[in-house]
């Protein structure tokens, strides 16, 4: 299969992007250096090409009743303008996908972003556990810009209005740019301020232009996946195929708050609200190292015996820090803050200690 490219491609091309296949796709992993855009995002406002996310639209008078058995979260509360991080969970309790649904019309009409790797296996499976809504695999006519950062508020209204300067977190417009309709929400990936803007592809290239030209004041800048990475491991977000997958219990993964078991029945509900009352064996945390070097996905975890414990599900230099820092999952003893463990780097034992995250402060956590 050829790989994928997106609609601003050609963008990346231009602006020095160093490409690899991410998921299939022919992506940008850095522009200018990834310490210098993770930093750019934290300080000030940088631009991701997210188009390689996959969107289904979920309608018909049998919407909600097939989202609600599909997903783990309650879709009922959704008004519209709404938007809401759920899970697709399998009959075994296990993480299909991680999600988020947009309420375009309460009870009618929805809109899931789902992730890239995923996008044929979720449209598979939401096909497979459909309850008569009509689903439309939108993926091919979106393009999707992430704007984050500090001053990602300020560069997005410059570019789209004014309307969008009070928007809530998990909240979106529905919005003109030019001739296109395009959705703003304010979901994001990075812990910082910011919005995504769903565009149809054949307007994603101007709008990425007018970005960066308008935002040269605010010293807006492209970022790559690189970057990305480090920014969310910072926030201690999951990653799929990493964090979770479908084999993971949310409870263990700390997703148990997008576990609604009071809706009424959804595909996994019976293991999950099992693991749910009889308690987790094993947490997913955060560590700072201790000792000098950097945790990376698959290194083991150890207790100070030398016994296996975990596994480093994702691991990273932190640019904010300065330090190694990673997140895995170990049994409940080892997981409260401030426990001890050891990280076998390339053989050799180095010890770090389980932290409260997010790692890091940002533009909403301070807010908060």
């Amino acid at each position: 299969m050829s790989i994928q490219k997106t609609p601003l491609h050609s963008e990346h091309l231009r602006l020095g992007g160093r490409m690899v296949d991410f998921a299939g796709w022919d992506m940008p992993v850095e522009f200018e250096g990834l310490r210098q855009e993770h930093h750019r995002v934290r300080q000030h406002v940088g631009l991701f090409d997210v188009s390689h996310m996959g969107e289904v639209r979920v309608s018909g008078p049998k919407a909600l009743e097939s989202l609600q058995w599909m997903t783990s979260n309650d879709v009922s509360k959704l008004q519209e303008g709404r938007a809401q991080y759920s899970l697709l969970t399998n009959e075994e309790g296990g993480i299909v996908d991680d999600i988020i649904i947009y309420c375009l019309k309460p009870n009618e009409e929805y809109f899931v972003c789902v992730n890239a790797a995923n996008i044929e296996k979720d449209f598979q499976w939401m096909q497979n556990h459909n309850k008569g809504a009509t689903l439309n695999n939108e993926s091919d006519r979106w393009a999707q810009v992430a704007i984050q950062g500090p001053k990602a508020r300020d560069l997005t209204c410059k570019v789209l209005g004014e309307s969008l300067r009070s928007l809530k977190p998990f909240h979106f417009l529905k919005l003109k740019y030019k001739s296109f309709d395009v959705m703003a929400a304010s979901t994001g990936y990075t812990g910082e301020d910011g919005f995504e803007v769903f565009i149809p592809k054949e307007g994603a290239e101007g709008f990425w232009q007018d970005l960066l030209e308008l935002g040269k004041p605010l010293e807006v800048a492209p970022i790559g996946l690189g970057a990305r990475d480090t920014l969310r491991t910072e926030m201690k977000y999951s990653l799929y195929g990493h964090e979770i997958d479908d084999t993971t219990s949310p409870i263990e993964a700390g997703l148990s708050w997008v576990v609604k078991a009071a809706k009424g029945d959804f595909v996994g509900r019976g293991p999950i609200t099992q693991t749910l009352e009889s308690g987790a064996k094993k947490k997913l945390v955060g560590f700072k190292m201790v000792d000098k070097g950097i945790p990376r996905m698959g290194y083991s975890l150890l207790s100070f015996d030398k016994t296996k414990i975990g596994t480093v599900t994702s691991g990273t230099l932190s640019p904010s820090l300065n330090c190694g820092i990673g997140v895995g999952y170990v049994p409940i003893e080892f997981s409260k803050e401030g426990s001890e463990i050891m990280v076998d780097i390339r053989g050799r034992l180095n010890k770090a200690v389980v932290v409260k995250t997010p790692f890091v402060e940002t533009s909403l956590t301070k807010k908060a």
